[in-house]
């Protein structure tokens, strides 16, 4: 097919815009009667992908079955809030079909040890099965249409493109083992870089098991958040890695925040409607945590989590073990700890900060306790109480400095971007 880029660096694309490469994307798959679309979950809220949904729908039901099948990976099942919030009432929700990663997948293959040594600088020589759902091979789709953001990311550096299959749409152990590979790397070597030991792996999946045997087209976006105000800059449809490259080249330059220099204290403020648990809040200390002095503090403001993980057996693994360092959690994973669930002991590495800097958790307490949050290796603090002298709404982006001379670094959006000093 003919590769469809957009940039609009400045303005962002108008849904006129956005309208007509869709239009020029369809025009290649005329007459297709069944279609799968595979957009993330509300986690990436910011994404457009929503929106994009909501117009491939409008254009394809007409004439053909459409299914949506949210990129859930590991995460809950989209709620009937959430949804009407990203699908609005165009898609019908008999049309959204759940993915369930334990259950729902067909092994394809297998990324082989020795290729997962080389990538991982000999680190992680174990070979990884490549899972997806049953249904991108025998759900009997003419055409394919994986949509998303690419985003400084920190298990695969650069988000989106075939991480959205792979582990969107993916299996227990490719799931599990690439966070692991990843985290066992270093999170810090893969934030904001393109070609990541993570993003090798996906790339061998994708070229030996879907290129060339799946109608999969990927319509990937770049984003910015401004004053409340979402801007879609860029939009890179295509089979090939080229869409994902110049996203990912964008998304460099409009997504990471070179700041000047560390700061003692840094804030950051979690969306209650968008980030409910640590395994995806954790974001807060992912793209923040380049900005924090050693022996500093990030506090993160975050009123709505109410929970650890995204389902019961990874919340009960972070309720065992902890944020408590890499040296402990890899040697609980070298003594079986974590058999059938690296994504864990991967998501505990990342979250901890090696004792660096501290972190502060301030929920709503009816939501998750002060014990809980200390429990895990992290301080606590009242949400209504410490937002009156944090508050979000006041905060603006960037350096601010407090009434009684305190300076802080505030980040108002976490998950849209990377935030880092250059040192």
């Amino acid at each position: 097919m003919k590769e469809l880029y957009l940039t609009e660096e400045q303005n962002g694309i108008s849904m006129q815009q956005l309208e007509q490469q869709i239009d020029g994307l369809l025009e290649q798959w005329p007459g297709v009667k069944k279609v799968l679309i595979i957009p993330p979950d509300y986690t990436r809220c910011y994404s457009f992908a929503g929106e994009i949904t909501q117009i491939l729908y409008k254009k394809l039901s007409p004439s053909a079955t459409v299914h949506v099948m949210p990129a859930l990976g590991t995460h809950m099942a989209m709620s009937e809030d959430e949804m009407e919030k990203f699908f609005g009432d165009v898609v019908p929700r008999d049309a959204i079909l759940v993915h369930h990663w334990q259950t729902d997948t067909v092994r394809l293959g297998y990324v082989p040890a020795e290729v997962c040594s080389e990538i991982s600088g000999g680190l992680f020589p174990e070979q990884i099965d490549v899972e997806v759902n049953h249904l991108l091979f025998d759900g009997g789709y003419d055409l394919i249409l994986s949509v998303g953001q690419v985003v400084p990311h920190e298990v695969v550096g650069m988000a989106n493109y075939s991480k959205n299959i792979f582990v969107g749409t993916g299996g227990r152990e490719m799931i599990n083992k690439s966070h692991m590979l990843s985290a066992i790397c270093g999170m810090e070597k893969a934030l904001g870089v393109i070609d990541s030991p993570a993003r090798k792996l996906y790339d061998y999946a994708q070229q030996h098991f879907i290129d060339g045997k799946l109608p999969l087209v990927y319509l990937q976006t770049v984003t910015t958040r401004e004053n409340e105000v979402l801007k879609l800059h860029g939009l890179y449809i295509g089979q090939s890695r080229r869409p994902f490259e110049m996203a990912a080249e964008l998304s460099q330059k409009l997504n990471i925040c070179h700041v000047e220099r560390r700061a003692k204290k840094v804030v950051t403020y979690l969306d209650p409607e968008e980030l409910k648990t640590t395994w995806v809040g954790n974001k807060g200390i992912y793209r923040t945590r380049m900005t924090v002095a050693d022996g500093g503090e990030l506090l993160i403001l975050a009123p709505g989590i109410r929970a650890f993980g995204e389902n019961e057996e990874m919340d009960k693994m972070t309720r065992k073990y902890g944020y408590s360092g890499t040296e402990h959690i890899l040697e609980l994973y070298r003594e079986g700890a974590f058999e059938g669930r690296l994504m864990s002991a991967a998501h505990l590495i990342q979250g901890s900060t090696e004792g660096r800097f501290t972190v502060t958790y301030a929920t709503k307490p009816e939501l998750m306790s002060k014990e809980e949050i200390e429990s895990v290796g992290y301080q606590w603090a009242d949400y209504d109480e410490i937002s009156g002298r944090y508050d979000p709404a006041a905060l603006k982006e960037g350096w601010n400095v407090m009434p009684d001379g305190e300076e802080i670094y505030y980040v108002g959006t976490p998950a849209l971007g990377l935030w880092k000093v250059d040192d």
